[in-house]
């Protein structure tokens, strides 16, 4: 590491292939935990490039649970967290209308980190499992068109790194990756991050990744969700093309209101609220998910625009098809815990 380590110290960039083979050594057991933190230091100081952030994201896919089924047409809508806003688990939600919409959801998610309730504890507490194999992943994929990835379970390895993160308890690139290393190969991507300044070179680091379309994009209320707040800052990568766009709520149909009203709670709440939604209950929740799952039918490229996203998202609650992803998903769940005692 001492090569890599003084590169940062004299405020040099990586390569794409020295960070991926700097990341490589973390998760060995040769690299100290001071080593792995002066590295983590070493990039926020110098500020991290396109380059280095895809060379970490490389390096964690490559050491993640290995799955075999390159499926079509797949995206994820995993945001970054850390916005500090309380809201329910919107892009949880969100996942199951877009594939009650017709479109392959590869969910990747954790438990709370800096919020009440991360997508793993709600769907947890559904009696979705979290430690699934990843055949029996792929399979829910093919049959049912979402699946979810626990984080800590597909990234066996990340412990040292989420250790030295907790530690340190200052943000680094480690906060704001999660989203990208989904180990699934994605065609497709929603991501939705707190920093309104980093959502173009998010927006480089997918195309780099490889993605056909994507959308990063920050909230009102500087969400890494969709807000029905007010202005919402996207940037559109499109055939490796960037565009920035502003949405309002109001340019498809929704009405503004404040973030305060999506505010969720523990795992059951939330859990609560994701099944209200889902079974067609109106209000701020509801619409909060419509933008969201929208805005992702429309970077899955089966709407032509965010407006008719929006559509298809309302024709996926109210014809049950969403909740009918879940419902699978849960079942599915069941018969695996049934199968391993």
């Amino acid at each position: 590491m001492k090569f890599y380590l003084e590169k940062l110290a004299a405020q040099e960039n990586l390569t794409q292939q020295e960070t991926e083979e700097a990341v490589g050594k973390i998760f060995t057991d040769e690299i100290s935990e001071s080593e792995i933190a002066a590295f983590m230091i070493g990039l926020k100081t110098k500020g991290e490039t396109v380059d280095e952030i895809a060379g970490i994201v490389q390096a964690m896919r490559k050491n993640s649970l290995s799955f075999s089924k390159k499926l079509p047409n797949m995206i994820d809508n995993c945001g970054t967290g850390g916005d500090g806003s309380k809201s329910f688990n919107i892009s949880t939600t969100s996942a199951f209308v877009m594939a009650g919409a017709g479109i392959t959801v590869a969910k990747h998610g954790n438990r709370s980190i800096s919020s009440k309730t991360g997508s793993a504890d709600v769907l947890e507490e559904l009696g979705v499992s979290l430690d699934l194999p990843p055949e029996i992943t792929e399979e829910i994929l093919e049959d049912n068109g979402i699946a979810f990835l626990f984080a800590p379970h597909v990234h066996p390895k990340i412990k040292s790194i989420m250790k030295v993160r907790k530690e340190l308890k200052i943000p680094t690139i480690f906060n704001f990756i999660g989203p990208l290393t989904n180990p699934m190969e994605l065609d497709y991507q929603l991501l939705g991050i707190n920093r309104g300044d980093m959502l173009d070179i998010f927006a480089d680091v997918l195309n780099t990744l490889g993605r056909k379309r994507a959308v990063v994009l920050n909230g009102a209320g500087s969400m890494d969700e969709a807000s029905l707040a007010g202005e919402n800052q996207m940037v559109i990568l499109d055939g490796g093309v960037r565009s920035r766009e502003t949405l309002h709520p109001e340019h498809v149909g929704l009405s503004v209101v404040d973030n305060s009203q999506i505010v969720g709670g523990d795992a059951k709440e939330n859990a609560a609220i994701l099944l209200d939604v889902l079974k067609g209950e109106k209000g701020a929740c509801r619409d909060t998910v419509l933008l969201n799952a929208g805005i992702g039918i429309f970077t899955a490229g089966r709407a032509e625009t965010i407006q008719q996203g929006v559509f298809r998202a309302i024709e996926s609650i109210d014809s049950g098809a969403a909740l009918g992803k879940l419902h699978y998903l849960i079942e599915k769940s069941a018969q695996y815990k049934k199968a391993v005692i």
